[in-house]
């Protein structure tokens, strides 16, 4: 009964987990660029109990002994990296990718970080130049690392190699501005979010073995300014994946409550 109740107890708990991932998939399925969670179970703990003597009779074709689990774990949550639907919007900062790659930002503490949340935003500099950032003001990085600055009275157009280019009134030469960076996602397990559909990675990692500069011409990514990516989740395939969750959830609770009952009649036994 004590093994019941430890292997319930176990899972519960890393069912719970994965129920807040699905809830986190639900809630951001209108959110610009989100990449739904997925996640992967394994065995907590398996021990093998052996059997008595008596069991191995002549003709068994197995040997002796049961396997007892202990629970599962949540083994690994990692990004779907799979395209969302691209959305027109008009905008011409709003910035979208086809393909796998990444936008690279810098956070205020001077990391780095990513996201495929391209609605950006110009915003004015005391020197009446513009600087393209994120919606929460994060700047958006080029390929050397440094800020995009539009100069004053010039627009913006990104071509879909990611090319930058300031654009001002007719009869006047355009500015080259460099490439926006573009990163190539390796292993996305070890991408973790940092809150506003921002990806970033735990201290130690190395970054080259997660993400790689692309290409200046990348093979099979492009940008599509005055569009925005619509994000990857499907509501009907996160609703069954729930029914399913809970279901496993509430045999879990029940054999944990059966286990606790029998606990209970043991200890009112009357010799």
């Amino acid at each position: 009964m004590n093994n019941s109740m430890i292997a319930s107890a176990a899972s519960i708990s890393a069912i719970q987990r994965k129920l807040d991932m699905l809830a986190d998939n639900v809630a951001n399925i209108n959110t610009v660029g989100y990449k739904r969670k997925t996640s992967t179970f394994g065995d907590l703990l398996t021990s093998l109990m052996p059997h008595e003597t008596d069991f191995n009779l002549p003709g068994r074709a197995t040997p002796p002994g049961y396997t007892q689990g202990w629970g599962v774990r949540l083994a690994s949550m990692m990004l779907d990296m799979t395209q969302g639907t691209l959305q027109s919007t008009g905008n011409p900062n709003d910035v979208a990718i086809e393909g796998n790659a990444l936008f690279q930002v810098r956070m205020p503490d001077g990391t780095d970080a990513y996201t495929r949340h391209g609605a950006f935003q110009l915003i004015a500099l005391p020197s009446g130049d513009r600087q393209l950032v994120t919606d929460e003001g994060l700047a958006v990085l080029n390929r050397d690392g440094g800020d995009i600055i539009v100069p004053e009275g010039r627009n913006l157009t990104i071509t879909p190699e990611g090319n930058l280019i300031a654009v001002g009134i007719e009869g006047t030469e355009p500015i080259e501005l460099g490439q926006i960076q573009l990163v190539q996602v390796l292993k996305p397990e070890l991408l973790r979010s940092v809150g506003d559909n921002l990806y970033g990675m735990d201290a130690g990692v190395n970054p080259d073995a997660v993400v790689q500069q692309l290409p200046v011409r990348p093979v099979g990514v492009s940008v599509r300014q005055g569009f925005t990516e619509q994000s990857n989740v499907n509501l009907a395939d996160e609703m069954a994946e729930l029914i399913n969750v809970q279901r496993s959830y509430q045999l879990n609770a029940r054999a944990l409550a059966s286990a606790n009952e029998m606990l209970g009649m043991a200890n009112n036994l009357r010799g």
